[in-house]
């Protein structure tokens, strides 16, 4: 039977998301930190895509494809039973991926083994006898998972929470980074702040024009504010800490910076050499942790884009939502204050600490700060203007920035992060 399975058309990228499913739900991993190990035996990539587009789009919908699975059930499966696994896999695919009914099922069917699935199939064609008599369908946006939907409606209120869901349903759009508005090739979009353009996610970006010639990087506008508010360098050093994958420390190059870029993993440096080869952008690369590093001297500027629950995005990174709570903004809360102090010793007087996380989370964001505050009596906000941020986005009343989902709506949302620009008294 085993040899059979491997002949069925399809198979092992279910087997793969089915993998990726299990890192995460299971494991407590990202869908970034498991790909490598689920996706090992595929050799397309695009049969390594499709795996990935299964597990995000399983773990987007989740809430709603565990509803329709348990109307069809008399007694409720284990949320980690192979089965509702395999049902979700299969309905996600008909009902958002739209595979042919036959399809679905015949994949799913051998990710379980005896009974289960004569359960599977069952349920499965239960459910679709439910959808095409209009009983049961998919809600028109998916449901924030329920302990992120109470945290983000206590912080920010019922809007932005619904927002995040209508947020969540669609594909996020594709915002580029521009090296110079000199070397900016023409591409078909809007501009929401110099150097920027969001386009419509159509194809792959490495077959635009001007992408081989290093004109433009992927940077989600969000991402790009942080570096923005640094202004040109002049020649001026900065230290840009966590720098892995680079958009950051291109931005900053681009500017004008002497730059110096510190990050732990050499592994995810790969793609920050690969970036700033592509762009020919230059920069001095450590590779090392920040809380053990030491530099020779003291810098102009410090960014420091801390580890952070990454909860702000969750459009492109479903997995999120259901690898954080409480504990995990906690741990990630006590390493950022380490690092903010650890920074803040290698800041010129007069200089600047420039602090962002992606995250939704107050403990990360606003709580953070206000600590580091009170530590560090030596620093001061340095307030952000309006002027200073994209079309749309307007400073906190205290001068620091708040991006948030229901922001920027009828342009394609944004990824929220927080940013907290601080000067060093002279």
């Amino acid at each position: 039977m085993e040899k059979a399975n491997h002949k069925i058309p399809g198979l092992a990228t279910r087997q793969a998301a089915l993998r990726l499913l299990d890192a995460v739900c299971r494991r407590g991993e990202t869908l970034d930190q498991a790909m490598a190990s689920a996706t090992g035996r595929l050799n397309n990539p695009s049969d390594k895509s499709l795996a990935h587009n299964i597990a995000a789009n399983v773990l987007r919908w989740m809430t709603a494809l565990d509803a329709m699975i348990d109307s069809a059930t008399r007694n409720r499966l284990a949320d980690d039973a192979k089965a509702r696994m395999a049902l979700r896999i299969a309905l996600v695919q008909v009902l958002i991926l739209e595979t042919p009914q036959h399809a679905a099922i015949s994949t799913a069917l051998p990710l379980v083994h005896g009974g289960p699935r004569r359960l599977v199939h069952g349920v499965f064609s239960t459910v679709m006898r439910g959808i095409e008599s209009g009983k049961l369908a998919l809600p028109e946006y998916p449901e924030i998972p329920g302990e992120t939907l109470d945290r983000w409606t206590h912080n920010w209120g019922e809007e932005v929470a619904g927002a995040a869901s209508r947020a969540w349903a669609g594909q996020a759009p594709t915002d580029l980074s521009f090296k110079s508005i000199e070397t900016a090739p023409a591409l078909e979009g809007e501009s929401l702040i110099s150097n920027h353009l969001r386009m419509r996610p159509d194809g792959p970006v490495t077959q635009l024009e001007g992408f081989e010639e290093g004109a433009f990087w992927v940077q989600d506008l969000a991402a790009s504010i942080p570096a923005r508010l640094l202004g040109n360098g002049e020649g001026k050093t900065i230290f840009d800490l966590c720098a892995a994958p680079g958009g950051k420390s291109m931005q900053l190059a681009a500017s004008g910076w002497n730059l110096v870029s510190v990050d732990s993993s050499e592994k995810r440096m790969v793609r920050y050499h690969e970036n700033m080869s592509r762009t020919g952008l230059e920069g001095k690369v450590v590779i090392a942790d920040a809380l053990n590093w030491e530099p020779e001297g003291t810098a102009d500027a410090v960014l420091l884009d801390a580890p952070c629950s990454a909860t702000g995005i969750f459009r492109r990174h479903p997995d999120v939502l259901h690898c954080i709570g409480a504990r995990q903004i906690a741990e990630r809360q006590d390493l950022q204050s380490r690092l903010l102090d650890k920074a803040a010793s290698w800041v010129k007087p007069g200089g600047i600490l420039l602090y962002a996380v992606c995250s939704l989370e107050p403990e990360e964001g606003e709580d953070q700060i206000d600590g580091f505050l009170e530590r560090h009596v030596d620093f001061t906000l340095d307030a952000v203007t309006t002027e200073e941020l994209p079309t749309g986005i307007a400073p906190t009343e205290n001068g620091c920035v708040r991006t948030l989902p229901n922001m920027l709506a009828e342009k394609g949302y944004l990824d929220g992060f927080f940013i907290a620009r601080m000067r060093r008294k002279s």
